[in-house]
């Protein structure tokens, strides 16, 4: 069902700080900011070879993120982020087998501009997974 890793998002304090580093220290190619009003995040993808690293930044004082940084300052690995064909068939599967969708379960507009559902963490041993349809 699962395809290919599309990203890991890492939750960074400081974003413009943390692209920086990206893109002067590792030499990487860094997008430009990217605020997400409907997921409560600002975002920058650095591009790799084989995949996407996304960095996050919470967007206002009710991001979903705020939390994580309630448990961890300094940030660090937030959600890994898998294609599948079928996002609703996908769900669907998943709910038979068990597993929990966030949110209302409908797939939201992600920043690639694809349907995206996040699965509860205590579902897949304690990593937070993000499905994004290709």
């Amino acid at each position: 069902m699962i395809g290919r890793l599309n990203h890991v998002a890492i939750a960074v304090p400081d974003l413009a700080k943390a692209a920086e580093q990206y893109r002067a220290t590792l030499g990487a190619k860094v997008s430009a900011p990217q605020p997400l009003p409907d997921h409560g995040v600002t975002v920058v993808f650095v591009e790799l070879a084989n995949t996407k690293i996304e960095l996050l930044h919470p967007l206002g004082a009710a991001s979903p993120i705020a939390g994580f940084f309630e448990k961890n300052a300094s940030g660090g690995i937030h959600h890994v982020c898998y294609e599948v064909a079928d996002i609703r068939a996908a769900r669907d599967r998943l709910q038979r087998a068990g597993a929990r969708v966030l949110g209302d379960g409908e797939p939201k507009t992600g920043a690639h501009g694809k349907p995206v559902l996040f699965l509860h963490p205590k579902d897949f041993s304690g990593a937070l997974i993000e499905l994004e349809q290709v």
